[in-house]
Order: structure tokens, then sequence, then C-alpha cells
């Protein structure tokens, strides 16, 4: 197969959504049709022991949640898939923000009974910023839930973008008999006998007198109501309306029955893009150029616990990157090579000798790499998007095991180049603060302190309002502003000044007082 015919079979996608919408779920039933896995895990049963394969982490395990985006690749009917699944919970959103920088489309799990919620509609505005692609999935159809009409009206008014169904319901819960696929005009009927193995569906044409033999004369008619309003209110599926990101197909389905998810996947081969140029600073880079590109937009601490081992998540923009050749990290201003970069399936991985636009390379990391960090064969790039945001919450921390102090530094430094949050050094003091964008991320940070490196920390409450990182070629201002504010000035982990505000009135007040200080809520500059 030739360089181009590579790019062409190519599908990289995230999926996204609101917690509990299920799509780890949907997640591990596309890996189940790529063969990729056997037996698709219950993400809460406690029947079923085996967990979810995208959660490899144990917290993620035992808490049913997603707390890291997990990547994972497989062939299916001549593509190459590439699925990202990100966290859904709001207090791990920056991962999930991150990762849509390294897609060329996404799908947007919904429930429905609960339609559309608030993470969906801030996700659903990253994806409308950056004109990325969307199918939507409307999931948990085996349970009573909304008129699919009202959902369609929903999704277009709550995320501000016009649909067009791919697929239809025929009943809902207890009453579910099938989904008819509009974009092949055939009927798929619901079974639901078997929650882990995925059965080839009955397939019969809506015109088909022979289809009331399968779902009733009732449905039957219903069914061909429906599809005539659709075709009526609806504009035909045109690829390009999908591909410009002004029209997101909608399917319906139940990714814990394995019921819909075929069609999906199917289609999605066959609509969804191959790898996109994307922008960088200097310029726009294609997919085809034949130097390679990338750029870092991941970094996992410990994939591996025996190994206390460090991955770069490496997205490839162009060319072909192959092992043991040199490539120029941008930052550092030097050639690496790398003797043992890997393809993943969640974190299970194996060693590759070459990889394509669109793949996600996994690189071993001794501390060389930052989030944003670009490789290339020569050139001077720097890819844009992949900002850090200013933390809102902010806690002392402190070793709890005098005996550990090595190992907390080391975990601490490590789990803040994943970028699941941000250490500050106050100057005053030395003291270090952890700031996030949520809660949760407090308890992930102390577990994986705990279970990972041995070491045991202790939170201390700190009463800030935001991190504004802050800089003015006014050196003379930029003095006086660090002595009078000596308590609030700290350091990030790569050296920049951080101005940790009170209140917004404090931060306003600085803000006029120093007028030559510029303060930026992103460290992307």
């Amino acid at each position: 197969m030739n360089f181009k015919e590579e790019i062409d079979r190519r599908r990289t996608f995230a999926i996204v959504s609101h917690p509990d919408a299920g799509k780890t779920t949907l997640t591990e039933k596309l890996l189940l049709f790529g063969g990729a896995i056997r037996v698709a895990g219950a993400v809460k049963s406690n029947k079923i022991k085996k967990g979810a394969t995208s959660d490899f982490m144990e917290i993620e395990r035992q808490r049913g949640i997603s707390v890291a985006t997990s990547v994972m690749g497989f062939e299916y009917n001549g593509a190459k898939i590439n699925i990202l699944d990100t966290p859904g919970h709001q207090d791990f959103a920056e991962d999930t923000y991150r990762t849509l920088t390294a897609v060329d489309s996404v799908i947007v799990v919904i429930d429905a009974a609960k339609g559309v919620e608030a993470q969906t509609r801030k996700l659903m505005q990253v994806c409308r910023m950056r004109k990325t692609p969307v199918i939507v999935f409307i999931n948990k159809l085996d349970r009573e839930g909304k008129d699919p009409f009202e959902l369609l009206d929903e999704v277009e008014n709550e995320l501000d973008i016009k649909v067009r169904p791919l697929s239809w319901p025929v009943g809902m819960g207890d009453r579910l008999r099938g989904v008819y696929n509009l974009y092949d005009r055939k009927l798929n009927v619901f079974t639901g006998e078997d929650k882990q193995v995925a059965e080839e569906p009955l397939q019969v044409d809506v015109e088909d007198p022979e289809i009331d033999n399968y779902i009733g004369t009732d449905n039957a008619d219903q069914l061909r109501e429906d599809i005539e309003l659709i075709d009526g209110v609806y504009q035909p599926f045109e690829n390009d309306t999908y591909l410009n990101a002004e029209v997101s197909p909608v399917f319906f389905g139940s990714a814990l029955y394995n019921f819909g998810v075929k069609e999906l996947l199917s289609c999605f081969i066959d609509i969804a893009p191959s790898p996109l140029p994307i922008q960088a600073e200097e310029r726009s880079v294609d997919a085809y150029e034949e130097n390679f590109s990338g750029f870092v937009f991941k970094i996992h601490a410990n994939m591996d616990p025996n190994h206390r081992n460090r991955l770069a998540f490496v997205k490839v923009c162009s060319g072909k990157f192959e092992r043991n050749t040199n490539y120029l990290h941008v930052r550092l201003g030097k050639k690496m090579k790398f003797s043992s970069p890997t393809a993943f399936m969640a974190e299970k991985k194996e060693i590759i000798d070459v990889a394509y636009p669109g793949d996600i390379v996994g690189l071993h990391d001794s501390g060389n790499f930052k989030i944003g960090d670009t490789l290339t064969v020569n050139e001077e790039l720097h890819f844009k998007g992949l900002p850090n945001f200013s933390p809102e919450m902010f806690k002392y921390i402190e070793n709890n095991d005098p005996m550990k102090s090595k190992q907390l530094a080391k975990g601490v430094d490590q789990l803040m180049d994943e970028g699941v949050a941000q250490l500050f050094t106050v100057n005053m003091n030395g003291r270090k603060i952890i700031g996030t964008v949520g809660a949760l991320q407090f308890e992930v940070i102390e577990y994986r302190l705990l279970h990972e490196y041995g070491a045991k920390c202790r939170w201390e409450r700190v009463n800030f309002y935001k991190a504004a990182w802050f800089k003015s070629e006014n050196r003379e201002q930029i003095d006086d502003f660090k002595k009078r504010k000596y308590k609030q000035v700290a350091t990030d982990k790569h050296g920049n000044d951080v101005y940790l505000a009170e209140s917004v009135f404090d931060l306003d007040r600085a803000k006029d007082k120093f007028p030559d200080i510029r303060f930026h809520f992103t460290n992307e500059f």
C-alpha cells in the first residue's frame, strides 16, 4: 500500500460526552467489532470482573469513570481506526480539550433519557471553535427516554448545530424493536439476548411487507410515517456539510446491548475525514507532505507501574514517522532518535517501525518532553492550540512521610508533566501549591502518588481566586510588582512568573496599578 493510500484509510477521532452517557461502553463495543477485544467489559457491573479496556488506571476501575484520555487503534473493513476515549467528568476537561487538538473528527454520545447535558455543551463549543466534524450517537435506547424528534430539536438548539438523522429507532425501552438505517435504507432488528457478543443483525428493507413480521404492523406503519416526516423536514445528507462541520449526522442505539453500533461504525468509516491539514504558527501543514512532523498532546507517567516509565503521546501530522530515525526536538533544538516507539491498545503497547499521519505514537520519555512540543525532520514548526488553563482550585501539598520525600518530589514532578494539574512554588517561602480545575483532581493525585510512587501527601487549603501568568518589558515595573506582591508571586514548573490573585478585585487593582504588565490565563506564550 502506498503512502497516500495509508493516509486515506486512517480515521482518528475522539469520543466525548457528559459523564455516564455510555462513552466508554461505546468505545468497548467499537473495539469488539474491530476484533481488538473478544469480550466487552462492563464499566460498572460487579458481575463482570473485567474492567473496561479503555479505563486502564486502577482508580478508573474503582470509580467507574475515565480520568485520563486513552488511545486505542484497530483495523476494521480496510480502515485503520484510532480512537481516543476521553474523560467525561468536568474536573478532567483539560485533558479532553487537549485531546481534541489531536483528532480529525468527534463522536458525541448523548443519553436518550437525559438529553444534552452541561459538559456536552462545553465540549461542543470547542468542536465548533476548531470546526471539527461531529457525529452524534444517542445512546441507551434500551431504557425509556425522550421522544426522538424532541431529542433532535434539543441537540440543534442546545449544541447550536444542524442535524440529520442517519438511523431511526423503532420503539424505546421495553418496546424497542429495532433501528432503521437511513444511510443504506435497511432495518436492524433488536433481539437483545446477549450483552457480551456482537451478533450479525437481521436486515430487511423498510418497504418490504416482510418487515411487519419482524416488528409488527403498528411499528412498521409508524416507522414509515416517521421516515416520511424526516425526509420532509431535514435536507438530504451531504457529506460535505458534515466535513465542513455544518451538519451533524445522528445515530440511535444502545452501546450496552451492542445495538446500532455497527451501523455507526460502518457509516463513520465511509463519511469521516482522513487526516486533515493542521495549522502551525508558521504555516498550514498538510498530511500528505513527505517530511515528518508531529506534536506532543499528552504525557502519561507509569503506563507500566513496574517500570516507572513516562510516555509522550505524539500525533503524527505529516510524512512518515520511522523508528531509529533522527528527528529535531524544536524547543530543545536537538536531534533525537527513538528505538522503541509504540502503538496503543489502551495500556497494551507494541513496538512499531513506522507510523502515518493520523496515528498516535508513544515515545518513552525521560523528561525531555512538555505538552505542545514539536518533532520535525528539520523544520522549525510550532503547532497551536495546546494551552495550560489557569487553575481555579488551590491547595498546599505537604509530605506526610519524611522517609519518602524523594518519591513525593519525583511523583509530583512527573504527574505535573502530564498536565493533570499545575505546580506553583511560592517565592516567599518555597512552599508548593497544586492548582487544578476541579476538586476530584486532588483525590486522583493523592491516590496516584500513594499507589504509583509509594508517597503520602496531605493537603492544606489556600484561598486564591485565579493564577495569572505575567510578563512585561518594563523591568522596573516587574521588580516593583514582585516586591509589593511578594506573598502572592510564585513560579510554575517551567520557571514562568505567576501571580496568585486573591479575588477579582485584587486582580483588577493589580492591572490598574501596573499597566505595563500583561496578565495571561493560559501559559501558551
